[in-house]
């Protein structure tokens, strides 16, 4: 018979510098397990074509956003050019006393304000390429960016992978599918952590009271 304990949910964080394949990780992640969603953030800026409100961001506006800076109602935020984004606390936090996990793909900047806010929730998972050469390819290989954004995303690749130490796990993505397969045993390890496990105590007098 399989029981399941009461547990509080965690929140994941994938950072990499771009091409490292942070990206790609995300989606098979939340392909394969429905215990886990994506993080929805709020955002200023308008909702662009085929971009769904609730799905992509919570499109609000510059007065809302900032009332709820105010009220401190973020995890984290940042503005970027000319537009506001953060990530609302309230519905992380259901989620998590729900026992729902929830999946951050954020730069080091907003890692460190998560830790400031959520350190006993947070479990930080870095993404290395193999090697700055292996990564050039990479960005060059999947033609998404211009010769100059490519230029642009390498120089700042070493200023993100600077930030590795700040992060409980580093998996080297040299082979996509053992990647995975270490991001899936990180997961699996810290849903039993023992403090996160809620229903533990219960469980174990309930066990030791039976006959």
């Amino acid at each position: 018979m399989t029981r399941n304990i009461e547990r509080r949910g965690l929140l994941l964080v994938l950072s990499s510098p771009s091409g490292a394949g942070k990206s790609t990780l995300s989606r098979l992640l939340l392909e394969k397990d429905k215990n886990i969603t994506l993080s929805v953030s709020m955002t200023t800026r308008t909702p662009r074509p085929g971009e769904k409100d609730g799905v992509d961001y919570n499109f609000v506006s510059t007065e809302e956003f900032v009332n709820l800076v105010k009220q401190d109602g973020f995890l984290e935020h940042a503005k970027v050019f000319d537009n506001y984004y953060g990530t609302p606390a309230a519905p992380v936090e259901k989620a998590l006393k729900e026992g729902s996990d929830v999946l951050f793909d954020i730069d080091w900047q907003g890692t460190q304000q998560l830790s400031q806010k959520v350190a006993k929730d947070l479990v930080r998972v870095f993404i290395l390429p193999p090697s700055k050469h292996e990564l050039a390819r990479r960005l060059k290989e999947r033609a998404q960016d211009s010769a100059e954004v490519v230029a642009k995303r390498m120089s700042k690749a070493s200023e993100e992978i600077s930030h590795w130490d700040g992060y409980d796990y580093i998996i080297v993505n040299d082979d996509l599918q053992k990647a995975e397969q270490q991001l899936f045993a990180i997961l699996q390890a810290e849903r039993l952590n023992r403090e996160r496990q809620t229903g533990l105590v219960s469980f174990v007098h309930k066990i030791i009271g039976e006959e």
